[in-house]
């Protein structure tokens, strides 16, 4: 996968809404196979959390450059993956390539008629003894998907959310599609960070414990169910080691997301809003 852009100033904003215009037209081509496929990454907090539900005020969510597709293993069981593969490819999708050229199976691009490119990533959950997070599962020769540790949680909890506007294509569109919840959102965003550190990533954990519902203890309740999990037990580890104090890696990436450098006031907030859930968490236990 391509490196996250490290700063708030490198998502624009038509690239952002580029993506959500991909995923209503994933979403129009996949229709039956929709119960299937769950979007997680950086699109997941902005169909979370609309812009219109936030106080007045508060920043809205910075977006994402792409879209990123978690698949259930009943695809596998059902062989529906190759279906899958021939409607992408009839719409207009085909593999990416990396920056030596060669086809990079589990990211698919397709083109505006603008000459944009947009990408998709496949993300599927480890299902054999041997499988390691970030690897790929090549799932037919012209098609794979990153094997994702906590990606099933995302199945486990996830909310269907109205998504409306115009495709990639220009049209009009209205769907229903499955998005990754909060608390599967937060294991899946802290094992991330865990492993690459990315900026976004904090950015992402904070900006959907800070946002989601009517607070900390909506997004507890989410993560609640999920708690004996082990990826779950290892992502608290996770922000209880890197979130807890206002000058440790999370909430100083967070700050040099979004300003650039170090910011009190704002890891001061990051680490009280992660306190506050691990908190509320522990009694929930």
């Amino acid at each position: 996968m391509p490196d996250k852009p490290s700063f708030a100033y490198d998502y624009k904003k038509e690239n952002v809404e580029l993506v959500r215009q991909t995923c209503l037209y994933v979403a129009t081509k996949l229709g039956d196979l929709l119960d299937d496929l769950v979007v997680v990454g950086g699109l997941a907090p902005s169909l979370l959390i609309p812009d219109e539900s936030l106080p007045a005020g508060e920043d809205v969510h910075i977006g994402t450059m792409d879209l990123d597709l978690g698949l259930s293993l009943a695809i596998l069981d059902r062989k529906r993956y190759e279906d899958l593969t021939l409607r992408l490819e009839r719409s207009g999708f085909t593999p990416d390539e990396n920056e030596e050229g060669n086809p990079t199976l589990q990211r698919w691009k397709v083109s505006t008629s603008s000459g944009l490119k947009v990408t998709v990533d496949f993300l599927i959950p480890p299902s054999l003894d041997a499988d390691k997070g970030g690897d790929l599962r090549h799932i037919e020769k012209d098609f794979a998907a990153v094997i994702t540790p906590g990606l099933r949680l995302a199945f486990q909890d996830k909310k269907k959310v109205s998504l409306k506007g115009v495709t990639l294509m220009g049209e009009k569109a209205d769907r229903e599609i499955w998005v990754c919840g909060p608390g599967a959102f937060i294991v899946l965003k802290a094992l991330a960070f865990h492993q690459r550190g990315e900026n976004k990533d904090a950015y992402d954990l904070y900006f959907v414990i800070r946002n989601y519902g009517s607070g900390v203890d909506e997004v507890c309740k989410c993560l609640s169910p999920l708690l004996k999990e082990a990826e779950t037990k290892k992502a608290l580890e996770i922000l209880t080691r890197d979130f807890l104090d206002p000058d440790s890696v999370g909430p100083s990436r967070v700050a040099q997301f979004q300003y650039n450098e170090p910011n009190s006031e704002l890891q001061a907030d990051v680490a009280g809003y992660i306190k506050e859930l691990l908190k509320t968490c522990a009694n929930a236990e």
